[in-house]
């Protein structure tokens, strides 16, 4: 245990965090600790969740994207037209062609990050703004109702009583043991630890830049087509700025989860536990009954509290408390 904590500090003290707050919310709000409010949840967040693993990559390579939930939108629009063309399609047809369209898009931000030697940061923002209003054009707006039956009927993966955790819970574990296992157990993974870290000296080393920036923006465009795709299948619609919003949200949980914005740390775990603890606050305030107005702020007093003891050494404090005894 001690060598867990010692190697997952950041993961340890916000899993402690987590904790804390389920076991207030458990006494306050007694329909928390339920089957069917923990598979609400967990429903409704697996799509941030698995552009967040998507987003992971980004980070540990170095860069930044805020283009992913536009990125998404407009994977579903082409989507529905291409499955139109396949006379309806199906599920392995339609996770080829969001995730082929979805790394496309992440290969267009990689491509503008290497050879016009943009900041990441600056080109996804372009890009945000350029994909979204292409499809505003394009689509004027419309709502799309009209999907094949595949893609929006409910899959149910556990069943307890009355409640069921579906398709899209399934997707994310997918994505979660993808990603931990191309960062942790293949060595493109520890090249863009290394690459993160300090890029020159990775290039140096013969690491190529173009590679880490083309395999880390792919595999969040990947993240981002698929997750377009699990949308759909919850919320059984296309609309065109459902998931626009959504980006900081997820920014903050991987960054909350101790993911470095600089680069060369992070892991899937960690990943994991912040979009946790953002969507348990959000879903505790609301069975509390708490205005919607103040989720932001208290989200935010949580972020800033839990990054906060990240700074404290849980090891030091546990031997001044044995030695005051």
């Amino acid at each position: 245990m001690r060598s867990f904590m010692r190697a997952y500090p950041t993961e340890t003290r916000l899993f402690a965090v987590l904790v804390l707050i389920c076991a207030y919310l458990s006494f306050a709000a007694p329909s928390f600790p339920t089957f069917d409010n923990i598979a609400s949840l967990l429903n409704n967040n697996s799509v941030n969740v698995i552009w967040a693993v998507g987003l992971l990559v980004v980070l540990i390579a170095g860069g930044i994207d805020i283009s992913f939930a536009v990125a998404a939108s407009v994977v579903q629009y082409i989507c529905v037209t291409v499955f139109a063309h396949l006379g309806g399609g199906n599920w392995l047809i339609g996770f080829l062609v969001a995730g082929a369209l979805g790394t496309a898009l992440g290969f267009v931000n990689a491509g503008l990050i290497h050879y016009f030697r943009i900041i990441s940061i600056v080109v996804t923002i372009a890009t945000f703004n350029a994909f979204f209003g292409l499809l505003m054009f394009i689509t004027s707006g419309r709502f799309l109702y009209d999907l094949p039956e595949w893609w929006t009927s409910r899959i149910s993966i556990v069943t307890v009583g009355s409640a069921d955790l579906i398709l899209p819970v399934g997707v994310m574990v997918g994505a979660m043991a993808a990603t931990w296992f191309l960062i942790s157990y293949t060595t493109t993974g520890r090249q863009l630890y290394a690459f993160g870290d300090n890029p020159e000296g990775a290039r140096r080393a013969g690491i190529s830049p173009a590679r880490m920036r083309f395999i880390s923006f792919g595999w969040m465009g990947l993240m981002a087509g698929i997750g377009g795709l699990m949308q759909v299948n919850i919320v059984q619609e296309v609309v065109p700025n459902a998931l626009i919003g959504r980006e900081l949200d997820v920014l903050a949980a991987v960054v909350l989860g101790g993911a470095r914005l600089g680069g060369g740390r992070g892991s899937v775990l960690g990943c994991f536990l912040g979009v946790l603890l953002v969507a348990i606050t959000q879903n505790g305030l609301n069975l509390l009954g708490v205005s919607p107005f103040a989720f932001k702020m208290v989200i935010g007093a949580i972020i800033m509290f839990a990054i906060s003891m990240s700074n404290l050494d849980f090891t030091k404090l546990s031997q001044a408390a044995m030695r005051g005894r």
